[in-house]
């Protein structure tokens, strides 16, 4: 009974992140299909039905990329970096009001 309200907090948050993600995933495709457009070449077209997957087979292929890291640098500040600059930029929508009483 004690984690609920702690889930829900949670799945709200899930519920804001997930579609900025998706949105700039796709964002990204667009702006691909675009500029391949302009360069009257095809652009992204052989994930998916017309390369609707394209953000998803990039995630995978950066998810499993070689782990790579400078030997001079510090490896916990080499690590956090990305993920601190993520969760600063995923920070603005907190304070978006999504309806009476729903503001994340």
């Amino acid at each position: 009974m004690l984690y609920i309200p702690t889930f829900i907090s949670i799945i709200e948050v899930l519920l804001v992140t997930v579609p900025v993600l998706l949105t700039v995933a796709f964002v990204t495709v667009a702006e691909r299909k675009t500029m391949a457009s302009m360069q009257r070449r095809l652009g992204p077209n052989v994930v998916g039905y017309y390369g609707l997957l394209q953000a998803f087979a990039d995630a995978l292929k950066l998810l499993l990329k070689e782990y790579v890291s400078p030997t001079q640098a510090n490896l916990v500040l080499f690590f956090l970096g990305p993920v601190i600059t993520l969760i600063f930029s995923l920070l603005g929508y907190a304070v978006i009001p999504y309806g009476p009483g729903l503001a994340i």
